[in-house]
């Protein structure tokens, strides 16, 4: 791409895909604040600044291993090109308007991901995708709701043996001052890993439009604190209508299950981002909530909440990349 008119469409999609990032942060503050308020540690207010605080600082903590996986990993980068980036942008992002309008807690990294794919489809078929990829992505829809589950199910039962002979009022007092930290630990995490996708298809764009060089071993610095600082931003505003389906209608928490829950969606991002997995925090820490409720009682969990959320999640990578693929099909008409 050539001139001051190509120069105008890779900035538009740049401040597209910052608006996804919003979006995602928008989305899925009731991750990172949900079990916070349901125990009424944090009031509402209190608990966005909170979370998009340590959103925003996971730039610190982690390296760019799932910003790689989204921009090199997912696709052949070579197919590449703006009507792609349109196209993927697109998708992701009317997913996320119509899951977040319903209240439901859907995942913002499948929308992208999902929104990828169908682009890159439509334009190249299905050679253009690359099928360990794509695997790690569908089988971590499975193991990290699992692994948050498990997680959360084991530090319940630990926490509930370590405190047996202590006090209610004195459990209900200590870890509400200790859910101070998992929480922030969860945001962070979430920070870590839902930012780097934005930052994946920002860089695959720079690639793809000559802007960067495909050898690069991270994105420009730019483009890092632009995502970081969007996705802060964007769970400040919140997203109240899914805050009360993850605090409050799956199973009701206490502050040692919010603890607990919390801890586990953290241990799972904080393993899944190192290893360049991109993961969805909101399986991660629905797995986490029920695993912790679980525990009390199997009846404490509303499985029929539980099970349309599930449903929604295997719905998301297809909805997204069929709107991916029209999206794609529009661009070509626009420019």
């Amino acid at each position: 791409m050539q001139g001051q008119t190509a120069f105008w469409i890779v900035a538009m999609l740049v401040l597209l895909a910052l608006a996804f990032d919003f979006m995602n942060g928008f989305h899925d503050a009731a991750n990172s604040i949900a079990t916070v308020v349901s125990t009424g540690v944090l009031k509402p207010g209190q608990a966005v600044v909170f979370a998009a605080f340590f959103n925003a600082i996971a730039i610190f903590v982690f390296g760019f291993a799932v910003a790689a996986t989204m921009g090199k990993g997912l696709v052949n980068p070579a197919i590449v090109d703006i009507h792609v980036v349109f196209g993927a942008l697109i998708g992701g992002i009317t997913w996320n308007t119509i899951t977040w309008y319903y209240g439901i807690p859907s995942s913002s990294s499948h929308a992208l991901a999902g929104g990828i794919i169908g682009a890159a489809v439509t334009k190249a078929g299905a050679s253009a995708v690359i099928s360990s990829g794509i695997i790690k992505i569908v089988i971590f829809i499975f193991v990290s709701p699992i692994l948050g589950f498990v997680l959360g199910s084991l530090l319940m039962v630990a926490v509930a043996w370590i405190c047996r002979k202590t006090a209610p009022s004195k459990v209900d007092r200590i870890f509400r001052r200790l859910q101070l930290a998992s929480a922030a630990a969860f945001s962070l995490g979430h920070g870590g890993n839902d930012a780097q996708k934005t930052i994946g298809i920002i860089w695959m764009l720079l690639i793809a439009t000559g802007y960067s060089a495909a050898g690069d071993k991270s994105p420009p610095l730019w483009v890092a604190i632009s995502a970081y600082c969007a996705i802060g931003a964007g769970t400040m505003f919140g997203g109240w209508r899914i805050v009360k389906t993850m605090g409050q209608k799956i199973t009701k928490l206490k502050p040692v299950g919010g603890f607990c829950a919390e801890g586990a969606g953290a241990i799972t991002l904080f393993l899944n981002t190192f290893m360049g997995v991109p993961v969805s925090t909101t399986h991660t820490i629905t797995g986490s909530i029920v695993g912790v409720g679980s525990v009390q009682r199997a009846s404490a969990v509303r499985w029929g909440v539980a099970g349309n959320i599930v449903w929604a999640w295997i719905f998301t990578i297809p909805a997204s990349a069929f709107v991916a693929a029209v999206a794609y099909w529009v661009s070509l008409q626009l420019f």
